[in-house]
């Protein structure tokens, strides 16, 4: 069985979290530059079994699109074209960079730390991950 990965991506910046090879827990990998994002996941492919990937999906609490909404929809066939045998799923991924930054204040990091926005990038990538493990064992 191998890992899956899931993303939070950004125009910038995309988080990255990955599973534990039994896909039971979500854990935070890296941040990476999105203009990089690509060679990345093709080098940790060639290193890791992965069998498939989360993508963060932006809606509003009506269910409409959001500005980074295409954005995203074009990241992703940009990934399906790269890698075609690669599973993804979408998960949608409102209030994860909150809830990301509320478990960010709440670890008792300090400041500097707190402001990091690559830190709440993969956080919110591993609140992610974790929505999906959740839906699949349902």
């Amino acid at each position: 069985m191998g890992r899956w990965l899931a993303l939070d991506y950004g125009l910038k910046r995309t988080g990255i979290a990955v599973t534990d090879p039994a896909q039971i827990i979500a854990s935070p990998l890296t941040t990476v530059q999105t203009a990089e994002l690509l060679d990345f996941l093709n080098g940790y492919f060639e290193k890791e079994q992965v069998d498939g990937v989360v993508i963060g999906y932006p809606r509003r609490l009506n269910n409409e699109a959001t500005h980074a909404t295409s954005d995203v929809e074009a990241f992703g066939k940009k990934l399906a074209s790269k890698f075609p045998n690669m599973p993804i799923e979408w998960i949608d991924e409102r209030f994860t960079s909150k809830m990301a930054s509320q478990t960010i204040h709440q670890s008792g990091v300090n400041k500097k730390k707190k402001k990091d926005k690559g830190l709440t990038d993969k956080i919110s990538a591993t609140i992610i991950l974790q929505s999906f493990l959740a839906q699949k064992q349902v």
